[in-house]
């Protein structure tokens, strides 16, 4: 992503003797709907670490939100993670009208407000969901430019950025505002906002809420079936007219940021469909900490199937389990790294489709736990069902020396060669799927060949200097070099 101007390590020209002092360094603050702990997802890991990189030439700030009826709707908590100041914003889906769920006047006035306190030079969106599509005109109402990093579809999708009609295993290649209307009444986001708004009628609805916070966090299954049973009550109404006036609402958004990056091709073809600019979109991939790249000499014994994500149907589990129900069971094994918690009714579906299957869930596991957790495949399956992006779990394999087989939907067909360094087969076809793993199986010394082909993955630290540039280049300035003195 070299940029005329004001480059980083991969092209362009820098200030060389000019350094960042505290008073020269930018104040970045990265706009994102969720954030560690509590949330540990592929977009709030790269936020996490490219804050780390700036951090020590900037001043980084996170603005989040979360949902959690034990505090205040609008709630604003000062907190620090990883060494990152992090300011979490409460937004508990208390609606008066489907438009809240998106432009919030209460979650809007608290983001002004924390733009007073920080003062950004520049604001780095992420994700919009449970903050405001107003920020980007609130911020520049104060004179600060933004820019965005294209993970998902969530500007166009109100029911969390997939692009998929799960009650109908429908993948939304055409955007359909009739269909996204139903949708997202059948939707866990509905059944969210309706939770919320209840529980904001009465001080006993308050209390009710507050008890099934508890039970969401102890017992998740009771706790989904509570929301769906809230869901019901159809509290808001959502029509077509509501989905087309947020698609209006989305484009505007698209005119008021200044520039979008995309870590691929897919994504940024999607958006400029969508109506983004041609010329406000750069198409440049993730940076990543370092991984250990495991030693591998070819495989021995079963071969070691490996999932790595969160457990819902869009991510395609259970299409692994149906293709590997055909395989020899003597000769493969499979282990699905994730947290079980998240989507509970799935997990229990895949629990029970996999019974007397060589599969175990292995649950969730730490950032430290990186590398080991590649250590213990052979080859990682990426079997998404939705319009991936880039998938962090793929530059992980890649790190760790692990090749990938994975579905041909979006951005994965961007990051695997197939037949060189990895299978791509069609989704949603678990036949097709199964052919690929039986190859592996058949054909050992093919995993020792892709392994050799695996590409480099960019460094975290090269990810921030190309950020730095496309912060000039907004800001009309260069950006000094250095660490902060």
């Amino acid at each position: 992503m070299p940029w005329a101007g004001a480059g980083g390590r991969n092209g362009g020209s820098r200030v060389a003797d000019n350094e960042i002092t505290v008073a020269s360094a930018l104040r970045i603050l990265h706009a994102i709907h969720d954030f560690l702990p509590r949330h540990h997802a592929g977009s709030e890991i790269y936020a996490l670490e490219l804050g780390r990189a700036q951090s020590a030439r900037h001043h980084v700030t996170v603005l989040c939100a979360d949902y959690d009826p034990g505090r205040r709707h609008g709630h604003v908590t000062w907190r620090v993670h990883a060494g990152l100041p992090v300011v979490e914003l409460v937004n508990n889906w208390v609606c008066g009208s489907f438009a809240d769920t998106y432009r919030s006047r209460r979650i809007g006035d608290q983001i002004a407000h924390v733009l007073g306190a920080v003062q950004p030079d520049v604001i780095h969106l992420h994700n919009l969901l449970n903050l405001s599509f107003d920020l980007p005109a609130i911020a520049r109402a104060h004179g600060i430019p933004v820019v965005a990093t294209l993970h998902d579809y969530t500007l166009v999708c109100p029911s969390g950025g997939q692009r998929i009609h799960r009650a109908e295993r429908h993948v939304c290649h055409v955007i359909d505002t009739a269909r996204c209307a139903r949708c997202f009444r059948e939707s866990p986001f509905y059944a969210q906002m309706s939770l919320g708004t209840i529980g904001a009628l009465t001080r006993a609805s308050r209390l009710m809420h507050g008890v099934a916070v508890g039970i969401s966090r102890r017992v998740p299954l009771l706790a989904a079936r509570l929301a769906r049973a809230a869901g019901r009550m159809r509290v808001v109404s959502v029509t077509e007219r509501d989905i087309d006036e947020r698609m209006a609402s989305a484009r505007a958004v698209f005119d008021q940021i200044d520039l979008f990056v995309a870590p691929s091709g897919s994504i940024a073809s999607e958006f400029q469909r969508l109506g983004v600019d041609r010329s406000k979109i750069r198409v440049s991939d993730y940076g990543f900490v370092p991984l250990r790249r495991a030693g591998r000499n070819g495989r021995v014994g079963r071969l070691r199937i490996g999932y790595v994500g969160t457990l819902v149907w869009h991510k395609g589990v259970h299409l692994l389990v149906g293709a590997v129900r055909r395989l020899p069971a003597d000769r493969y094994e499979v282990k699905v790294f994730g947290n079980p918690d998240v989507f509970p009714d799935y997990t229990a579906d895949l629990r029970a489709q996999a019974a007397g299957l060589p599969i175990r869930f292995m649950g969730a596991f730490g950032r430290e736990q990186t590398a080991a957790v590649y250590g213990q495949m052979d080859v990682l399956v990426v079997p998404s069902l939705w319009l991936e992006n880039s998938p962090l779990v793929i530059h992980e394999a890649f790190m760790a020396g692990v090749p990938v087989v994975g579905a041909r939907m979006g951005g994965i067909a961007d990051l695997i060669r197939h037949g060189e360094n990895g299978f791509l087969y069609d989704a949603p076809s678990a036949s097709a799927l199964e052919t690929a793993l039986r190859d592996l199986i058949d054909h050992p010394d093919r995993l020792a060949e892709f392994g050799r082909r695996l590409p480099q993955v960019k460094s975290i630290a090269v990810d921030a200097d190309e950020w730095d540039a496309a912060y000039a280049e907004v800001l009309g300035r260069p950006i000094p070099v250095g660490a902060i003195e």
